[in-house]
């Protein structure tokens, strides 16, 4: 009886024996499963590899190859040198299938008319369906509807000649499958590679358009720093020269109003060191000089003339209509368009010359006009040389405006345009 009870309990450590036994066998398996097929993920790899580097000739030699085997190793000895011969008429220029894809069809094809002539049945007559494929990816759309012609007539002749009788419908419906299946794989092949061609093609155009409205918008920025170191140098310096003569000429006689005009030449300086960062953008923000000294606008041709007042040209500014919903870039126009008028008149008019400056603000325009009462210049209708009158009308431009500068009917210099807000890059801006 205590041996018979105690049988029972002995199994349990047995099965929990084979229970642990199973599952490293299990595990060891998985592990075993996993590195064959990592194994063999890596010599797919290497094949694919290695494939890749064989010329398309290796490739395109291997079905002639296979179909010669099959011949020599199936064919009777009597019947091998005719089979041998035909097969190869119809395999090997396979080869050159890529180079010139009609011409080889059309050997292709004679080979196989010579085989249905001399009555014979092969495996290679699958190199018609090959140079079919070929001739419908490689040729247009005429020549694969004529290569499919003449395939399809021979699968005609082949059924006519080799179905047993009573079932030409069925074989001739393969053929005919097959037939279409090759041609219309070709055509598809050919359409998307004119596709992926076009593709490629329209990615090239963009980035060439992207390369050249890069290029065109550098030039752009470039011509307009330009344009704007150009108008602030040239304003600037010219207000500290004339303002420099001014203190050395009072140095001795008046020297409270040569101390003025030096500290004029000294903001003159800063107000130029200001702009040209700004133009430039490297103005950090925040900078104190950013806060003293804002995008110069309308409000600001008042201290302009004041600073040409001091520099010993007298201006007189006169501005109608209000101005505050007129956009900032529009303002900085104004301003410089300003800034460069009264500069010609500081540069090229004697002492004594009296100019004033118009601005005229409707809702949808800015008109401004600069007037001098300075002599001309001593040609008729000669302007003068330098930047400043050509950087003028490209401003006025962006804004749609016509500048006309030229001498005034009753004597001095007249510099005209009007500015149209809801035209040109720098209303958008």
């Amino acid at each position: 009886m205590t041996e018979a009870a105690a049988e029972p309990g002995n199994a349990h450590p047995v099965r929990h024996r084979d229970r642990v036994r199973r599952t490293r066998t299990a595990v060891r398996l998985t592990r075993y499963a996993d590195l064959a097929s990592s194994r063999g993920a890596r010599l797919v790899r290497a094949a694919r590899r290695w494939g890749l580097r064989l010329p398309p000739t290796v490739w395109d030699s291997l079905l002639p190859a296979l179909l010669l085997l099959n011949i020599v190793t199936t064919r009777p000895p009597r019947e091998l040198p005719v089979a041998v011969t035909l097969s190869a008429a119809l395999a090997l220029p396979l080869v050159w299938r890529r180079r010139a894809p009609l011409t080889v069809f059309g050997a292709v094809a004679a080979a196989a008319f010579v085989q249905w002539l001399m009555d014979v049945q092969l495996p290679a007559d699958i190199a018609l369906l090959v140079a079919l494929y070929t001739a419908a990816a490689n040729a247009g759309r005429r020549a694969a509807l004529l290569a499919g012609a003449v395939v399809e007539g021979g699968a005609l002749l082949a059924c006519l000649r080799w179905a047993t009788e009573g079932a030409f419908l069925t074989p001739f419906v393969a053929v005919t499958a097959m037939v279409v299946a090759a041609a219309v794989l070709g055509v598809n092949v050919r359409t998307t590679r004119a596709y992926l061609a076009a593709l490629e093609e329209r990615a090239a155009r963009l980035e060439q358009q992207q390369d050249q409205q890069a290029r065109l918008a550098v030039a752009e920025e470039r011509t307009r720093i330009t344009r704007e170191m150009h108008d602030i140098v040239t304003h600037n310096l010219s207000v500290m020269v004339a303002l420099t003569d001014a203190a050395v000429y009072a140095q001795r006689r008046s020297p409270d109003k040569a101390t003025t005009a030096m500290l004029q030449i000294s903001e003159t300086g800063r107000q130029a060191l200001t702009d040209m960062r700004r133009s430039l953008g490297i103005l950090r923000t925040g900078e104190p000089d950013a806060e003293r000294h804002p995008l110069p606008g309308i409000a600001q041709v008042e201290s302009l003339a004041d600073q040409m007042c001091a520099a010993g040209l007298a201006t007189r500014v006169e501005v109608r209509g209000g101005h505050t919903h007129i956009p900032a870039t529009a303002q900085l126009t104004v301003y410089r368009l300003v800034q460069e008028a009264l500069t010609n008149t500081l540069k090229h008019t004697p002492a004594g010359t009296h100019a004033e400056v118009r601005i005229q603000c409707a809702a949808e325009t800015v008109t401004v006009d600069v007037t001098d009462n300075g002599p001309c210049p001593p040609l008729p209708g000669a302007t003068p040389s330098g930047h400043g009158i050509p950087g003028m009308r490209e401003r006025s431009a962006v804004y749609g405006g016509k500048l006309r500068a030229g001498p005034l009917p009753g004597g001095g210099w007249g510099v005209h345009t009007r500015l149209f807000l809801g035209s040109g890059e720098g209303a958008c801006a």
